[in-house]
């Protein structure tokens, strides 16, 4: 459970409705609960779409296809050598945030990937709790749903909420691509037919 303490992050506004896949399923089911329930609730079951992400201790707190917010407490599992969360995880939890949103705009005949990232630190972070914050735009949500196959820089700012200073302490840049699942199963198809002709080949 989250522990924080700060007002919500404002969601932007937005006037399209939401696409139909797995995730905004969900997002429709716990609609009408309380945000605390919600969020733990929506942790867990996205924990189990990304494994490796909820053995973390990630929480979401805002889930809208216009804006994600995810945080992650300090606690010793995730800290580094002076006792600020590590980064890798500060990482994880931008790749977390921006990876979500993506999931919430993408039909469900499509598939999304990591393409590249970069991860500059420009101040020390404090020992608290930090939020990465992922948003998109209306016009960028349209983007994603007219391109079967694309890729964009996901916008994410990384919240130290233990901190006073006006400069950011880290900046995050998360390239992600999407392609149609069929190309997907087509290229990996593609590999183990190769893969059983050089054993073929090689028992000769």
């Amino acid at each position: 459970v989250s522990d924080n303490k700060n007002p919500p992050t404002e969601t932007p506004s937005s006037t399209l409705k939401p696409i139909n896949n797995q995730f905004t399923k969900l997002l429709s089911v716990t609609k009408y609960l309380p945000a605390g329930a919600r969020s733990s609730i929506l942790s867990k079951a996205f924990g189990k779409v990304v494994p490796y992400v909820g053995t973390t201790g990630v929480y979401y707190e805002t889930v809208e296809p216009n804006q994600v917010v995810v945080s992650l407490n300090n606690v010793k599992a995730v800290q580094n050598h002076i006792g600020s969360i590590h980064a890798v995880a500060i990482t994880l939890l931008a790749e977390t945030a921006t990876g979500f949103i993506l999931g919430l705009n993408l039909p469900s005949d499509r598939i999304l990937l990591i393409k590249s990232y970069s991860v500059n630190f420009y101040r020390p972070i404090k020992k608290g709790q930090i939020a990465a914050v992922a948003s998109l735009s209306d016009e960028q949500r349209l983007e994603i749903l007219n391109t079967p196959k694309g890729e964009m820089v996901i916008p994410c700012l990384i919240d130290d909420r233990e901190s006073d200073s006006d400069r950011d302490p880290i900046v995050v840049e998360m390239t992600w691509a999407w392609i149609p699942k069929s190309e997907l199963e087509a290229r990996r198809k593609g590999s183990a037919d190769k893969t059983v002709e050089s054993e073929t080949v090689d028992s000769k």
